[in-house]
Formats: structure tokens, sequence, C-alpha cells
């Protein structure tokens, strides 16, 4: 088979923070020069410091600068780069800009723009992969367009249901509905939130599953039909569906049922076309049912415990599908081996998770064996309230979870971030919780961990 490779000698990364650091770092092992972009507030920001080439499209906030795809597409060509890697987030998941990117001959690192359009509305994606023989949650077939439509599909499916934004993402958008007397107010409630935050109000429902596992299959597809999963992700550990912590592999999946659900997802991405990396989710119910949830089609915020446990760079496997380069390995070759946890360490008041801006008076990293940190900040950067709160993430490696807890004990014990509050203590005590270190966790978690510990459990 004859392949037509297309090398990158220059890429724009359309992102920031650590994910725009991650890039650049398998970019330099790759020989390929980078450019930031930027808007003014993230000037000193390190993913500008280390790319070959810099330049600000705009101000701090996030729809004049990286939203603002005219600015982008105007820098990607001043600078004469090959291709846009999109990172996580802001435009990462825009069919739009992918096409945007294609009609000006820029490579968009990611999946071709129908299949991100497809699996951005939720009704769709949750009718394709059916179609592609993934099991779903019980539900609507379309959106729900009246009060009257939902009472009559809930009483077939029975209650609990959650009404879902099409659009959604994130948490928003979603309410969980437990009698007839509050469908109506969801459906009100659920579809208003989705239209502010996605300009699309419209909504479905799904049979709700109560305290699921929350397991993603990472994939890697290639333009040529090949497709191989790197196996599961556990992101039970949620608060407002957020997700806070990941490990892997997951304590509850025994290698038959991972390569069920790693097979399922697989041949349904061959089915619908895909390529590049991406991310099938599940909800696992207690009896080992699991059941699409929605797919993520670019790189993870928790891509690294991936990475840990199986060697592989997922940047550079999307870097090399995206240059036309066949994946070169085989399902057989994967090997998962150990144990990878990670913490989102978010800008964040551990108690109350209010956002924490200020300028960080001290910063070190831990280290030590198995111990690596993503991360774009350092002593005297200032945090500031536009963005996300993530300033680092912190992933540890080691042959057993037992080892893993204790390394990341140490790994969180080391890491000083003083001038504004993180998450750190946070995630110190849920190291100690006796049911996390038993590895009975699910999406109701974090309403147990907080309870426990003489906090509001508002995670839903």
């Amino acid at each position: 088979m004859a392949f037509n490779a297309r090398k990158f000698k220059k890429i724009l990364i359309a992102n920031r923070g650590e994910i725009a650091c991650r890039i650049i770092w398998t970019c330099k092992e790759m020989g390929i020069r980078t450019v930031a972009v930027h808007s003014d507030v993230d000037r000193d920001s390190l993913h500008v410091r280390f790319a070959d080439e810099a330049a600000c499209i705009g101000p701090a906030p996030s729809a004049q600068s990286y939203l603002n795809i005219p600015a982008i597409i105007s820098t990607a060509e001043i600078f004469n780069v090959d291709a846009i890697h999109p990172g996580y987030g802001f435009l990462a998941e825009s069919p739009y800009f992918a096409e945007i990117c294609e009609a000006c001959n820029i490579k968009f690192i990611g999946p071709p723009a129908p299949i991100i359009r497809l699996m951005g509305d939720k009704i769709e994606a949750r009718r394709a992969m059916n179609e592609a023989g993934l099991p779903i949650v019980p539900g609507s077939s379309g959106g729900i367009t009246s009060e009257e439509q939902g009472i009559r599909l809930v009483r077939e499916i029975g209650y609990p249901v959650i009404v879902k934004a099409s659009a959604g993402g994130g948490g928003r958008g979603m309410r969980i509905v437990r009698s007839e007397q509050e469908l109506g107010k969801a459906l009100e409630t659920a579809s208003t939130e989705a239209a502010a935050a996605f300009n699309d109000g419209s909504v479905y429902i799904e049979r709700y599953i109560e305290q699921p596992r929350h397991i993603e299959i990472q994939v890697l597809a290639d333009e040529f039909g090949e497709c191989i999963h790197l196996g599961e992700r556990e992101c039970s550990i949620q608060r407002r569906h957020q997700k806070l912590m990941e490990e892997s592999p997951s304590t509850v999946l025994t290698p038959e049922l991972r390569r069920e659900m790693g097979e399922a997802a697989v041949a349904a991405c061959k089915k619908l076309g895909y390529s590049s990396a991406g991310t099938v989710e599940f909800l696992l119910d207690a009896h080992g049912n699991y059941y699409f949830m929605e797919m993520n089609t670019r790189i993870q915020v928790e891509h690294p415990v991936t990475e840990m446990v199986t060697l592989a760079d997922i940047v550079r496997n999307q870097i090399r599908i995206a240059e036309g380069e066949p994946l070169g390995y085989t399902q057989d070759d994967l090997l998962i081996v150990g144990h990878a946890i990670e913490c989102r360490i978010n800008a964040e008041n551990p108690e109350t998770f209010a956002p924490s801006p200020g300028v960080i008076s001290a910063f070190n990293l831990p280290g030590g064996p198995g111990v690596r940190v993503d991360t774009f900040v350092y002593s005297g950067y200032q945090v500031t309230p536009f963005y996300d709160s993530l300033i680092a993430k912190v992933i540890v490696h080691a042959r057993t979870r037992e080892l893993a807890i204790a390394r990341m004990k140490r790994a969180l014990e080391a890491m000083v971030v003083e001038g504004i509050k993180t998450t750190v203590p946070l995630h110190q005590k849920i190291m100690d919780d006796p049911r996390f270190r038993a590895g009975d966790i699910g999406t109701d978690f974090m309403e147990y961990f907080l309870s426990r510990n003489g906090r509001k459990a508002a995670t839903s």
C-alpha cells in the first residue's frame, strides 16, 4: 500500500496553558517548529516562552482571542504553518474551524469535520453509535420539544431520568429528574442553560443510571481504516460533572470486559470512518453493563495516565496521523503496564471550590521516580480569572495501584504553590479516603466524600 505522507515543518498551537506546552514538547522531539498564539494577559505564559515563534491574537476574553478564528487563521498564514493543533477546549471540537483550516490548505490535527459535527450533537451521536453496534442508555431517539412528549417517554422508561443538552458538555444543560412533577421545570431550565452556553437549546432524555462508573476508552485511528484502543481510564471522581482526577486501568474492569469494551469502541470508530485520537466514553453500571455516553473528538485533559501505562505519546500519534502516516502497530502490540493516577491541580479554594486568581509567590514541582507534572505556571506567574482554573496536572506511575497512591501522596506533599489557593489539600484527603483506596468509586464518590468531611455535597 502506498502512503502519501506529508511532513510538517511548522505547527500553530491554537490553545494555551499546559496543553499548549505539552504539544510543544512533542513537536520539539519531532523536529517541528511551533507557533504559539496568546491573549494579551497570557504573554508571560510558558507556552509563549518555549514556542519558536509567538503572536498576540487579542485581549483576554476568549471570544476575542482563543476563539477568534480570523485572528488564528491570519496568524497561521503569516507564519506559513503546515498545520494547526487545537489541543482541547476552545476550538478543538469546532467542525467550522476544521473546515476553515482545510479551506485555507492548513491541516487540522484532528478528525474530519463531519465526524466532529456528528459527535458534537449528542442526539445524533447516540443514534450513530447505536447503529454502529454500541449499547446506549434507554431514552429519546430525538430532541424533546414539549413537557407532554417528555412525560410520555418517561412513563415508558421509568424514573429517574436525566435531561441533557444536545450540544452540551461539562455538565451544563443537565438536570436529574426523579418525579413527574420535576420534569417540566427541568426541561425548561436545561434548555435555557444550553441555549446560553451553546447557542442551541435542544435537549433529550435518558434513563439515569444510579452511581455508575465513568469509563472511557482511548482510541487511535489512521486515515487508512486502521484503529486500535489504548485501554481505559477511570474518570468517576467528578464534581458537578467536572473530572477531578483519573486513573488507568480501572479497578473494576476484568480483562474480558476491557477487551469487550475496547473492541466495541474500535469497531464503532471504524464504521464511522474515524481518524486521529479520540475517546469513547461509557457509563458502567453495578452489573457490568456498559452504555455509550459520548465521544470526544480531541485529546483529553487526562491523556497522560494512558501514556504512562502504555508508553504511547498520544500527541505524537495525532501529528503522525495528520501527516498521513499509518499507525504502524496493531492491537496485539499494546501492553498496559502498572498503574497511573492523575490529579488536576486547580487554582481554587479546596473548601468552597471558588476560583483563586493571583500571583504565585512560590512554586515547587515534585519529582522522583514515576512522577510527571504538566504545567505552564512558575513562581511569579499571574493566574488570571479569565480562563479555566487548571494550573497543573500531577501524574504518577507505579507497578501497583497501592504504590501509585503512595507515590501520589509523596508528590502532592512536595508540591508547593504559594500566593493562591489550590486543590492540592483536597487531593491529599482523597488519597487517604478508605473508599478510594479500596477502589470503590463511582460518580457519586464526591457526594459521599464531601458529606463525610462535613461539607455540602453539591455535585449535580
